[in-house]
Parts: C-alpha cells; sequence; structure tokens
C-alpha cells in the first residue's frame, strides 16, 4: 500500500508540475474591456470567464491552446506559451491590428502591432465592402502599393491581369496559401503592357467568400520563403469557421449598359467527428463583354495600310470604330474550395486544403477591315467572311476571336504535432495552371502548296483554330520546427523540397503552318515540349526579445536548384516599442533572389504585335537556351538578387487611432527582362537576360480613426498611402535592347503615388462607406512616336515626347442594410463620378515643344499612339487605372 501510495503521489506532482497558470486582460479593437468573454482549454471542459474589466486567469496544461470567445467577435485561438496573454478581439468581420499574423517570421507568431515587419491584414469584409467582382481587383481599391490593371489588347492576358507590389512586377511578389507556397500561372506575358516579360499566380482564381484575411508582407522575404519574395509576401488565410454559413448572390452593369454581372457564392462550414472541421466554398460567376473602342482616323489607317483614302473613309462612315472591340472580355468562372482540419490527439493535428478552378475567356484581335485584309490580296475571303447571298453578297472585313480556358488547382495536406515545445509542421503541397487557347473567325493565309499544286490553306483554310497553350505545375514539401526556448529566445528551422514543370503546348498544324491564324499563331513543334528543374532549400530563424520591448530577428536560407547552382540570403530585423507600447520603432536589412521562370528560360514563340504606322506586324520571341540565343552570344539566365531595406514607425497615441510609416529601398542586381525586338539573321526577335540593375524605393502609410461616435452611431475614417521616391535602372543594359519604351513600362506606367481615403458610419441596421482613391501620375513612351514625314517609315520611339497619364480621384460608395440578423442587402456604386483615364503627350525639350505646336504632327501623333484612334482612353499599351467607369453592383447575403 505504501508503494502504491507513492506511486500516486509521483503521479500528481508530475500532473501539477505540468500545469502552468495562465493570466491576462481581453480587449476589443479600441482597446475596451470586454466582461464575459469565455476562455476555454482547446479540447476540454476546463473554462473560464473575463470579469469586469476583462481579466481572467486559467489554469492549464503546459502546450495547451486557449480560445477566446464572444458574442458578435471573431473567436481567436492562443497557444499557452507564457503566463501573461492579452487578447484583442475584432468584430466579426473586422480588422484586428492585434491580430496574430503567421507572415513573415519562421518563429513563434506574433500580433501585428508587435511584429518587426510592415504587414496589412485585410479581413474578408474589408474585401467584399469594395463590391469588386475579383480578389485582385478588391486588392487595387484597399492596398496603395498593389496595382493591376486589365489590359486594353488582352490574347491570352485576358485569362489573368499583371499584378504588382511595389511597382516591381508579378515575379517578385510570393503568394501562400494557408502559409505554403501556391502555384504559378503558366502564362507568361509577352504583350507590351505592363508586367511584360514575367509571370505570377492566378490570385483572380481565388473565391473571396473563401478568404478569411489576407496579411501582406511589404518587405523583401527570400530568407524566410525562397524565391520570389523581393517586393513582398501575400498570404492568404482561408475560413476555418464550422457552424454557420452564407450563400451570397451578386449583380453587377456598368452605366453604358455592358458588363452584365452575375453569380453566386455558398460557404459553409460544418464538424467532421468530435474533433474536425471543414469550410467549402462553391463560386460560379459570369461577366459579359464591355466594349469601349474609339473613333477611328481615315487618314491614319489609310497610311498604315496603304489602302486608298475614299474606300477607308466609306466603310469608316458606317464603322467609325472599324468594328473594333476592346475592354473587358467576357469571362465565366466556376471555383471550388475546402478548407479542413482534424484533431488526432491533443497533440496532433491534421491540416487540408484544396481548390479547383476554371475560368473561360473570350475577348477579340483588332478587327481585320476590308482594306487592311483585301479582296486583292485574299478573294476567297467574301465566301468565309461575306454577308448576303448571290451578287448581294458583300465582304466588310472580318474579327478573329481569342478564346482560353483556364483549369487552376492547387491542395495540400499537412501534419501538426507539439512535443516538449517543439511545434512540427509537416506537408505536402501540389498545384497547376493550365492554359487552352482557341482562335474563331479566323483563316491561315499562307501560299502553302500540297503535292498537287494546291493550296493547302487561303480557300482551303480552316476557320477554327487550336493554337495549343501552356502549362505549369509544382509539388512542394515542407518541414518546419520551432520552439519557444524560453521568455526571451524562439528559434525555428526547416527545409523545403520543390520540383518544377512547364509545358509548352503544340498547336494543330493549321494553327502555326506559314504565317499561321491569322490573329494569333501556335506553338510550333520545335518551339513546344516539356521542360522541368528541382531545388532544395533549408533555413534558420532565431528570434530574440532582449527586453519585452526590444526583439531582433535573425534568417539565414541556402537554396540549390538542379539547373543554376545555389544561393545564400539572409535578413535580420528588429523592434522596440516604449512609451507603454504607443511607439513602435522597426526595421530590417536583408538579401534576396529570384530564380528564373522555367517561362522565361524556355518560350519560343511567333507573336502577332502592333507596330505604330505599320499595323499588325509577326515578331518572336527566341529561348533563351536556344541554339540561336547561342549564336548571339546571349549568355544564360541566372538568379536576381535583392537588398532590402525598410525602416518603419508605428504610432497609437490613444485606442482610436493608429499610424504606421514605412520607407523601403530595394536594389535589384542581374534584373531578368524580355527586351526590344531586334533585327537578327533569324528575324526581327526579343529575348530574355540578366540586363542590368534596379532600385526602387519609396515609402507605405497606413493610418486609421475609428470608432468616434456621433449619435447612436460609429464613424471611422482610414488614410493609406504608397509614394515612390525612386524606380529606375541604376546601371547600363547588358546583353539585351532595352530602350525607352520597355523602359517606361517596367518603371513609370504604374501610378507614381497613390492613396486611398475611406469613411464608414454604422448607425442601427445600415451601413455606409465611401471610399476615395487616387492614382498619381503614371507615364509611357509609346511605340511609334515619331516626327512626321509621309516620305518615310516611323522610327521606333521619339525621345522628345513621353506620355502621361494625368492623376485621377476614383470614389466608390457603398451602402449596406442589414434587413434581418441573417438577411444583408448591399449596394455599391464603383467610381460614382464616371472617371476615366485621361493621358497628355509630354514634350521633353524644344522639338518635342515645336512638334506639339504643329496640329498635323500632335494628329499624328496621336495616331501612332492609339492605333489610329482604336485605344483613345487607354493607349495601345495600358492605363493606370480601368477605362469601363460606373459600375453599379448589388448582394444579397443570406446566412444560415
Amino acid at each position: 500500500m505504501k508503494k502504491i501510495a507513492l506511486l500516486l503521489f509521483l503521479f500528481n506532482t508530475v500532473i501539477i508540475f505540468a500545469q502552468q497558470q495562465v493570466t491576462g486582460v481581453v480587449k476589443d479593437n479600441t482597446g475596451t474591456p470586454l466582461p464575459g468573454v469565455n476562455i476555454v482549454e482547446k479540447g476540454t471542459t476546463n473554462g473560464v470567464s473575463t470579469d469586469i474589466d476583462g481579466s481572467y486567469k486559467i489554469t492549464v496544461k503546459e502546450g495547451a491552446s486557449l480560445i477566446f470567445t464572444y458574442v458578435g467577435y471573431n473567436s481567436v485561438t492562443r497557444l499557452a506559451n507564457a503566463s501573461q496573454i492579452d487578447v484583442a478581439l475584432s468584430e466579426e468581420g473586422g480588422q484586428n491590428l492585434d491580430e496574430v499574423v503567421v507572415t513573415g517570421s519562421r518563429t513563434a507568431a506574433r500580433s501585428n502591432t508587435t511584429s518587426a515587419l510592415p504587414i496589412d491584414v485585410l479581413s474578408s469584409k474589408d474585401l467584399t465592402s469594395t463590391g469588386q467582382a475579383t480578389f485582385d481587383k478588391a486588392l487595387q481599391y484597399k492596398i496603395p502599393s498593389f496595382n493591376t490593371v486589365q489590359t486594353p489588347v488582352n490574347d491570352a492576358t485576358s485569362l489573368l491581369d499583371p499584378y504588382e507590389i511595389r511597382n516591381m512586377g508579378p515575379s517578385r511578389t510570393l503568394i501562400l496559401i494557408n502559409g505554403k507556397r501556391k502555384n504559378l500561372s503558366s502564362l507568361l506575358y509577352v504583350q507590351t503592357s505592363p508586367g511584360r516579360g514575367e509571370t505570377g499566380a492566378d490570385i483572380s482564381a481565388i473565391p473571396t467568400d473563401a478568404i478569411e484575411r489576407v496579411e501582406i508582407l511589404r518587405d523583401g522575404a527570400s530568407a524566410q520563403y525562397g524565391s520570389d519574395a523581393i517586393a513582398g509576401v501575400m498570404n492568404i488565410i482561408l475560413k476555418k469557421n464550422n457552424t454557420d454559413g452564407s450563400l451570397t448572390v451578386r449583380s453587377g452593369i456598368t452605366s453604358e449598359g455592358d458588363g452584365e454581372m452575375l453569380g453566386a457564392s455558398l460557404n459553409q462550414g460544418t464538424t467532421v467527428g468530435e474533433k474536425g472541421f471543414l469550410n467549402y466554398t462553391i463560386d460560379f460567376s459570369k461577366v459579359k463583354m464591355a466594349n469601349r473602342p474609339g473613333n477611328v482616323d481615315a487618314e491614319g489607317d489609310a497610311g498604315d495600310f496603304g489602302a486608298n483614302l475614299a474606300d477607308v473613309q466609306a466603310f469608316l462612315a458606317k464603322h467609325p470604330d472599324a468594328g473594333n472591340i476592346n475592354g473587358s472580355p467576357e469571362t465565366a468562372a466556376a471555383k471550388f474550395l475546402i478548407n479542413g482540419g482534424n484533431d488526432i490527439s491533443d497533440n496532433t493535428k491534421l491540416y487540408y486544403n484544396a481548390a479547383y478552378v476554371y475560368k473561360k475567356v473570350k475577348s477579340f484581335a483588332n478587327y481585320r477591315t476590308p482594306y487592311w485584309r483585301t479582296l486583292a490580296d485574299d478573294p476567297y475571303l467574301i465566301d468565309f467572311f461575306g454577308k448576303g447571298t448571290g451578287a448581294d453578297r458583300v465582304y466588310e472585313g472580318y474579327v478573329p476571336t481569342f478564346e482560353g480556358d483556364l483549369f487552376d488547382y492547387n491542395g495540400t495536406l499537412g501534419f501538426k504535432n507539439v512535443k516538449n515545445g517543439w511545434n512540427t509542421d509537416a506537408s505536402i503541397t501540389v498545384g497547376g495552371n493550365k492554359q487552352l487557347y482557341t482562335v474563331n473567325n479566323s483563316v491561315n493565309r499562307s501560299a502553302t502548296l500540297d503535292e498537287n499544286g494546291e493550296n493547302v490553306y487561303r480557300e482551303n483554310s480552316p476557320i477554327s483554330f487550336k493554337p495549343g497553350g501552356t502549362s505549369f505545375n509544382h509539388v512542394v514539401g515542407n518541414i518546419d520546427i520551432s520552439k519557444i526556448v524560453s521568455d526571451q529566445i524562439s528559434i525555428g528551422f526547416g527545409s523545403e523540397f520543390r520540383s518544377e514543370n512547364f509545358e509548352v503546348i503544340e498547336g494543330v498544324k493549321a494553327s502555326w503552318d506559314g504565317t499561321g491564324a491569322d490573329s494569333f499563331a501556335g506553338n510550333r513543334p520545335e518551339n513546344s515540349g516539356k521542360w522541368n528543374r528541382y531545388n532544395v532549400g533549408v533555413y534558420l530563424d532565431v528570434a530574440f526579445d532582449i527586453t519585452k520591448d526590444f526583439l531582433i530577428n535573425g534568417t539565414v536560407r541556402h537554396e540549390e536548384y538542379s539547373d543554376f547552382g545555389g544561393a545564400t540570403v539572409w535578413k535580420a530585423s528588429t523592434r522596440y516599442k516604449f512609451l507603454d507600447d504607443k511607439i513602435t520603432l522597426r526595421g530590417s536589412v536583408s538579401t534576396g533572389f529570384r530564380a528564373p521562370t522555367l517561362h522565361q528560360i524556355y518560350t519560343q514563340k511567333s507573336q502577332y504585335s502592333f507596330v505604330a504606322g505599320q499595323g499588325i506586324q509577326v515578331s518572336g520571341i527566341i529561348s533563351n537556351v536556344s541554339p540561336q540565343a547561342r549564336q548571339l552570344g546571349i549568355p544564360s539566365l541566372s538568379p536576381e538578387k535583392s537588398t532590402n531595406i525598410t525602416v518603419g514607425l508605428g504610432a497609437k497615441p490613444f485606442k482610436n487611432l493608429n499610424v504606421t510609416v514605412d520607407y523601403y529601398n530595394i536594389k535589384v542586381e542581374d534584373r531578368i527582362v524580355l527586351g526590344d525586338r531586334q533585327d537578327t539573321p533569324f528575324g526581327n526577335v526579343a529575348w530574355f537576360s540578366n540586363s542590368f540593375d534596379s532600385r526602387t524605393s519609396g515609402l507605405d502609410v497606413v493610418t486609421s480613426y475609428n470608432n468616434i461616435g456621433i449619435g447612436e452611431g460609429k464613424l471611422g475614417f482610414n488614410l493609406s498611402g504608397n509614394i515612390t521616391f525612386q524606380n529606375e535602372r541604376i546601371s547600363p543594359v547588358t546583353n539585351n535592347s532595352f530602350g525607352p519604351i520597355l523602359d517606361a513600362l517596367t518603371f513609370t506606367s504604374r501610378p507614381k503615388t497613390k492613396w486611398i481615403l475611406g469613411a464608414n458610419y454604422e448607425i442601427g441596421k445600415f451601413g455606409f462607406s465611401l471610399n476615395n482613391t487616387y492614382f498619381g501620375e503614371a507615364s509611357f513612351h509609346q511605340d511609334g512616336i515619331a516626327t512626321f514625314d509621309s516620305s518615310k517609315p516611323p522610327t521606333d520611339y521619339n525621345p522628345d515626347l513621353d506620355t502621361r497619364f494625368i492623376p485621377k480621384v476614383v470614389t466608390d460608395l457603398g451602402i449596406n442594410f442589414n434587413a434581418t440578423e441573417k438577411f444583408t442587402i448591399a449596394l455599391n456604386v464603383n467610381n460614382i463620378f464616371n472617371v476615366l483615364p485621361e493621358w497628355e503627350f509630354v514634350a521633353k525639350n524644344a522639338d518635342g515643344q515645336a512638334l506639339l505646336a504643329d496640329p498635323a504632327e500632335r494628329k499624328h501623333q496621336y495616331n501612332l499612339l492609339t492605333f489610329n484612334g482604336r485605344y483613345p482612353t487607354t493607349s495601345y499599351d495600358g492605363s493606370h487605372f480601368s477605362q469601363l467607369g460606373t459600375m453599379f453592383n448589388l448582394s444579397l447575403n443570406y446566412k444560415f
């Protein structure tokens, strides 16, 4: 009996030592204590509630998790890894500046206000309040440093608009889903528009209703996450509620009566067994085409196509816009997403998520007018595209379509385990993107003869083509281990293995043989194929809280790639708080890298492009590893290298006011670009190369002032902005040609500054929001701007002129009506004043001023810039915001 008593004593002693007492205070976003908040030890019935001062005390197992819940507020889970844990709860759907963020560090998670790095946190409510149809467009009107604009000339770009953070291109922002790398799109941007020569993940494919919040790290993070994280990291956190759901029906239309949108989205959560959850989202949408063509100048078209002026005038009298269709393509999408998890034991959790997206897009090439594609050259065209019958049959040209089918998927399966304070996360992630193209209402005009001397194409050509497409997929394995060693030190280390596969899918022969399908030639067999590579990376991350106010953090990472070797990068960051946490100073210095994508290494193709003064011309891109590239002396691509410096200040002088200001300076060495087309023994072609160094610097400002009592309602203000101080090339160009046109597209085609001023007011069942987005100056240097001389062809560019997009303010109004606790009606009027992009010529010197003083010269410049008036609002290369004008959006939401 004595032995049994002794064993029981020892057992109880172990139990006592395995427990710990946790105390703290729970407050709301304004800093007001919340009484009655429920705090429960996860997986048990052990729980307490906060008192009148928001204070609590609870004894839990060592390493346990605490769940904080309160009616009307988002629940929060905290690891019981300290003796005092203070928590701030946000109202359901709202943003919590004290919310724990998981982006930017490989050690233990920290709240947004205590992180050493600048991180924006957007909730699902923040995104849906914009009234925008897709996730990427919602970010455009919430994050000043984020920019994306639909390009006027679509082709494959209609499947995915280029986006970027800090004007650094889509390739230099890493996208994560629940902390795991999302696959790249298979699309490589090759048009002469912002984003040229780059690729990025398809964030527009992610259904907004599936998102709990978005964490945007505005700092280099290659040391933590590997390649691509030069400008920043976007971590999309999926919803995980398991008790409720909602059905949303959306509709919209532009003030011009086109671009009709209809969509429905279901988000639902449920439990799986006793300790699991599953949250799923199903989203269907259809957006019809919006058309914004301009009136075409007859003299300009007659000159470009060598046509009789009277014939051109006759056609334009009936079709002032020359039949052109440009603006916003027709898009249909189906999106499916799940996010789930299950507690296998008290210390081990299984988690998973998966998504599948299908998009169908239809856009149009430039209309082939009868004086461009003439019956004199191609008499059979009247048989294909003529209207009427018999002697009354007439030919008025044709417009080829570009239709794309996009398939995007991603999935993650992982385990998390806590043992003896060590947190282990092991996962595997797969993802891919495939795009297949179709060209309809076109023709192969090549004079190719068969063995009998008959035309294979021309009058025997098909009018529907399958030009092929592209495909990309990856498999990523991660092992991440972290531990809070003491109250002051936490460490993290891990490894990542990634394999990537890229494929250029061959088109049917008729799409590429000869000159190929008119408007979009298919992928030739010699340009098609499959390529792959793999890489392995390891990292170590250490965080040291020297005091409760002073934090330093260091990370080092090494990666080895199968195709170009290794890269070692590091990061050091710090944060210091003072004046009772009212002021926070933070800063970081890091190095980074971006591996050339497989798309950039292996893409080789023919391309139809507008050449000012010459109409549409065929040129090409030669692969970086092709024999042609070696004969031209083009070296193999190597990784870009970066150095990032960030210094910031955060202030919370009183409970309703928050201010952050962060300066950044990013140097990129050996920047990879797709250069100008050049005349070579292989034709007029462009290629990728490491061409120069660049520097980007600027300032991010974020302020908010909330919970201002006015009557029975609450008013809030927010002001955020991005100012670009420097964004330019800082070294000579090597291995390529990179003229003023591409220089402007790369460095000045996005707003130099962008500000968002918003106000929201909630009273009773109503909520009102007013958002003003200031798009600052952007400038282009378009192809073909040249001194007018009718006896000579235009040159590629004129150094005396630039095109400047004038700063504009776009105002959005939102009204919410909570008809019942479950049913909400939301009306958004975006761009309520119908503000459109507007540009002007800028003379850079006296010669430019003289050129613009001559009306004939000015008209000629306008024609070169807009393809003779076809693209009057945006120019042929794009603009700094959308050209569609006012949009009305109505949504109905019912909560289950």
